[in-house]
């Protein structure tokens, strides 16, 4: 089941990327708290009651600029594709311009739903023609000031009232895994040596998947579908606007994904960016494999293998529980090391543990270790119990969430994952006060 995608649309500074952020929750350049995710792109995840959707920022459509129609094109027609839900940001201290008709007429021929934000509306000057943003003809206005925060939840409101799940057209037993990497490091390669055909097309051109694409498939009986997500590039190389809705693209892969499988190029090694994307699989709660590509022009492949292992633990030292496969799409050399990796981190994802049991491990290491006090008071913890799959979540009844220290959370990670298989997956932990639903 794929999340929702809204997308905001409007010529340059009315106020988007402060919407954005108020929206998103978070400034848009700072790192999140997971290793490896950084914040500063075009787009973020939205979490408003019970809802959680994608959101797009599009960046100004500008007629004075000389690339006017591949700006179009680039950033209004393929964010406008992708969303469910499009939010028109006007600025309600200058009124409409040019532009805005410009946009207003894109907006009308996608058949979309659209929002019209008036955004600075907490200024006099907007009193002066508050009523002319009606010609835009749309259905739904909201009045804001994103940067003093006034209105932005009546916009939540709006943009969550109609909301449905999109369902996925596969059944629930079958496992869905998307291949993903930057571009160039084999991830087409790789999906026609799963699928032993060409499927896919594949080229030495770094970005020629534009789009997720799925192939359904059948093994040991089982049934899978493998999605080839367009190659991720790094964010301060993405200078086509195909190229950002195909990182946006890839994101929607990975969201819609029981394991996300990255690829790494044998050949070129591990590079910041490989560590980035893997950052967005886990930050998204997914299941995870890492495949070294192009293994048949390494030398010396037992001495690699163990350097490789190193630099992985080392480079990827957030995701310890991620398994490792050395492989060649090209040759299909160890390609059959794969699927069951795949499917142990499946059902890994999926397992689900005992209360008793889990109190017991809980119990010990917490006897066994017990965290340092802190101005007199020590963390004690009550019980606990697994509260969701997928990735496994576990509630544990504490004292005081306060007193918790992140090294002590990782010493119980890692007391849970000794008792329990949790292999290719991540796991989370949330403390709460007792009593606390």
């Amino acid at each position: 089941m794929r999340k929702q995608i809204v997308a905001l649309v409007g010529r340059p500074n009315v106020g988007k990327s402060t919407i954005f952020n108020r929206l998103v929750g978070s400034k848009i350049a700072i790192t999140n708290d997971t290793p490896g995710v950084t914040r500063d792109r075009l787009y973020g995840t939205v979490n408003y009651l019970d809802y959680s959707f994608h959101l797009i920022d599009t960046g100004g459509i500008d007629i004075t600029e000389a690339s006017f129609n591949n700006e179009i094109k680039g950033q209004a027609e393929l964010a406008i594709d992708e969303a469910d839900t499009i939010v028109f940001v006007v600025d309600g201290k200058e009124g409409l311009t040019t532009n805005d008709y410009v946009v207003k007429d894109i907006l009308k021929k996608s058949g979309k739903p659209v929002i019209v934000a008036i955004n600075k509306t907490d200024t006099k000057a907007y009193e002066e023609h508050k009523y002319d943003f009606y010609d835009l003809a749309f259905d739904t206005y909201i009045e804001l000031s994103a940067e003093h925060n006034n209105g932005i939840a009546t916009l939540l409101e709006e943009i969550t009232k109609n909301f449905q799940e999109i369902k996925e057209d596969y059944d629930e037993t079958t496992i869905k895994f998307s291949v993903i990497g930057r571009p160039n490091v084999g991830k087409s390669s790789l999906v026609n040596a799963i699928l032993n055909e060409q499927r896919v097309i594949v080229s030495p051109i770094a970005g020629t998947t534009r789009d997720a694409i799925d192939t359904p498939f059948k093994y040991q009986n089982k049934d899978f579908v493998v999605i080839d997500t367009a190659g991720m590039r790094k964010r301060g190389k993405i200078y086509e606007n195909t190229e950002k809705y195909s990182l946006l693209r890839s994101l929607k892969a990975i969201d819609r994904s029981d394991v996300c499988v990255l690829v790494i190029n044998a050949e070129e090694g591990i590079i910041e960016h490989d560590k980035h994307i893997a950052g967005y699989a886990i930050e998204a709660g997914k299941a995870i494999v890492i495949a070294v590509n192009k293994w048949d022009i390494v030398q010396d492949k037992d001495k690699s293998m163990k350097h490789w292992k190193e630099e992985i633990k080392y480079q990827f030292s957030f995701i310890p529980y991620a398994k490792v496969v050395f492989l060649s799409a090209l040759t299909k050399k160890r390609i059959h090391t794969l699927m069951p990796e795949i499917i142990k981190a499946n059902e890994n994802a999926h397992r689900q543990i005992s209360t008793s049991r889990l109190n017991n491990v809980i119990t010990d290491a917490y006897a066994l270790n017990l965290p340092p006090s802190y101005k007199g008071k020590r963390l004690k913890i009550y019980f606990s119990n697994q509260s969701n799959i997928c990735p496994p979540t576990f509630n544990i009844s504490v004292n005081s969430k306060g007193l918790i220290h992140f090294s002590y959370e990782r010493y119980l990670e890692n007391k849970i994952r000794e008792n329990f298989d949790f292999t290719g997956t991540p796991i989370k932990l949330n403390f709460k006060n007792k009593g606390e639903q």
